[in-house]
């Protein structure tokens, strides 16, 4: 029998095709055309030259992009203005079939000039109220306007994604009780983020460090706060920071830039202090560049306000830009700046909650690693699992071994290696995790 040939699907009429991707997710739709020509013809603009006037509505360019269809769909637009008979600017926008939306003015030519985008949704019935799905890529000043207006109208709109906006400034948020998910990334100009919507759940948020108001009670679960690009050209605003974190006390999972809570102990904030507490936060991710001792124990101190967390995850990316913290004018700071590590891990508070750890991108003997390691077996009384993962991705299982019982645990047949603890009373056991087993004189992964 001839076997069956590897592209067979792609002999298929482009009906049927269209057809098969209309019943998978957006993105997955777009990645079949690296599979061959045909599958890349599929997504070619329908409507390559779609020309509107700029005294055209914003209802009226959107309303015909947003006809119904069967399948994704790829449209290239162009917005004329006819008196200087030139572009204006050129869009590509994907659509798809789940009330989804992709629009990318990066077509055209991009402006560093400095913009604000302003989003509140009012009562209007169009075309566009249906829309749940909203990503936004390389908007600029003379996008700007349009996207606004675009805003307005999406009633039901479920999930906002800014990307790439060159020169983006101010984002101002009013949303109704639709919007669950908002997510902006790698805007490099952005100062200002200000959002007011009752059923936001989910932030996520990558670049230099903004001001961020959040102007109503939020039910925030889930939030990002991935801040690789430190703080641009502003300055650092301890207050404004700490009025952050209290609106987010109620979330459940939290990504942090360990720089920041360093600055924060370093200038002053005492988080035991504080007036809240993270009484819901179940997940925290630290990332960093290097875990170094003030990292470490401003880890400590921010653990002391989160005694229901059931999972760490610290991860150090050594691509990432180290910030030198600056030298504040205070009298008064945390503890321990000052402390020696046995003070600071006397004073850390118990972790009854924490049932895993990770630590990634550590090398195998680092200092800070077994002194981290220590503390956390220390304060969690109840951990399940500790894995370290080597910059190489080698994952090894973390198990406490008493020096009276290390011969016995040292069996030929495990891939070991063990490490001081910082007393020298026990050891810290790290086994290749595929050949990690139970003992129960040491604990288990």
């Amino acid at each position: 029998m001839e076997e069956a040939r590897p592209d067979l699907i792609s002999d298929l009429p482009h009906e049927i095709l269209r057809q098969i991707i209309s019943f998978i997710p957006l993105k997955a739709a777009v990645r079949t055309s690296i599979l061959s020509n045909t599958w890349r013809t599929l997504l070619m603009p329908l409507q390559p030259h779609l020309h509107f006037d700029s005294n055209q509505t914003t209802s009226e360019i959107m309303a015909s992009l947003l006809k119904p269809c069967n399948g994704p769909e790829l449209c290239k637009f162009s917005l004329i203005n006819q008196e200087r008979e030139e572009d204006d600017f050129t869009f590509l926008a994907t659509k798809g079939v789940e009330k989804e939306l992709h629009l990318n003015f990066s077509d055209g030519e991009q402006t560093k000039a400095n913009f604000n985008l302003t989003f509140s949704a009012t009562k209007q019935t169009t075309n566009l109220s249906s829309l749940r799905t909203l990503h936004l890529r390389s908007v600029n000043q003379f996008s700007g306007k349009l996207v606004s207006n675009l805003f307005s109208e999406c009633q039901l709109l479920e999930s906002l994604k800014l990307e790439k906006c060159m020169g983006l400034e101010i984002v101002d948020i009013e949303a109704n009780h639709c919007l669950k998910s908002l997510a902006v990334i790698d805007c490099p100009n952005v100062m200002s983020i200000s959002i007011y919507g009752t059923n936001l759940e989910s932030l996520w948020y990558k670049g230099v460090l903004p001001e961020i108001q959040i102007k109503s009670s939020l039910r925030l679960v889930d939030v990002v706060l991935d801040l690789r690009e430190g703080l641009g050209e502003r300055e650092f605003d301890c207050e404004g920071v700490l009025s952050l974190l209290s609106s987010l006390r109620d979330i459940e999972s939290l990504t942090i830039s360990g720089w920041l809570l360093e600055w924060l102990c370093a200038a002053g904030v005492i988080f035991e202090k504080l007036q809240f507490r993270f009484n819901k936060l179940k997940e925290l991710l630290w990332i960093d560049s290097v875990m170094n001792r003030t990292k470490r124990d401003s880890l400590a101190c921010f653990l002391n306000i989160s005694l229901i967390l059931e999972n760490l995850f610290v991860k150090i990316d050594q691509n990432l830009i180290s910030f030198t913290c600056p030298s504040f004018n205070h009298y008064w700071h945390e503890p321990h700046l000052w402390m020696d590590y046995e003070t600071v891990k006397s004073n850390a508070s118990q972790l009854e909650h924490l049932k895993t750890v990770e630590l990634a991108g550590f090398g195998n003997k680092e200092d800070q690693l077994v002194l981290l390691m220590d503390l956390l077996l220390k304060k969690a009384v109840t951990l399940r699992s500790m894995r370290v993962v080597s910059p190489e991705n080698q994952s090894w299982c973390v198990s406490k071994i008493p020096e009276s019982q290390l011969k016995h645990t040292s069996g030929s047949h495990l891939k070991r290696m063990v490490v001081s603890s910082p007393s020298k009373d026990y050891f810290f056991g790290l086994t290749e995790e595929n050949n990690s087993v139970f003992h129960p004189a040491i604990g288990h992964c």
